[in-house]
């Protein structure tokens, strides 16, 4: 099969990271900040520990820093959510309102497997690469 867009997939996978990682981050808002009219979790719970690694992770994931690594936490993050949250209700994440957790869980394993791609710091970071003074070569 013919991939009808295949000469943007670097952009439509940079697309998906840092639109994933950015509304990643505004649920972290919510959960730390109280923003986009949420309360905010008692500073220090279970549930504010989940939300702060949501702001910073979601912000690396976004910007391509660190991303890998920034993504797998990320993944795993909405994977215990996803059990302690909403398997106990059922074990079917459209009746148990856990559908988002999995995608963020399986879209952010994704990037963790790939990297950040095009459009990052960590491109930007390896393009530059180290100073090399040519003279003394």
């Amino acid at each position: 099969m013919e991939r009808f867009l295949g000469n943007f997939t670097p952009y439509a996978y940079a697309l998906l990271r840092i639109v994933s990682g950015l509304m990643f981050a505004c649920h972290g808002g919510q959960h730390v900040l109280g923003m986009f009219g949420k309360a905010a979790a008692p500073t220090g719970s279970f549930f504010w520990v989940g939300g702060l690694i949501e702001l910073v992770c979601g912000f690396l994931v976004g910007f391509g820093l660190f991303g890998g690594y920034a993504a797998f936490l990320c993944s795993g993050t909405m994977a215990v959510a996803y059990f302690m949250a909403h398997f106990p209700k059922s074990p079917l994440p459209i009746l148990n309102g856990g559908d988002p957790a999995v995608l963020y869980c399986f879209i952010f394993l994704f990037i963790a497997c790939r990297g950040s791609g095009v459009l990052s710091i960590d491109q930007a970071i390896h393009r530059a690469g180290p100073v090399v003074d040519r003279e003394r070569l």
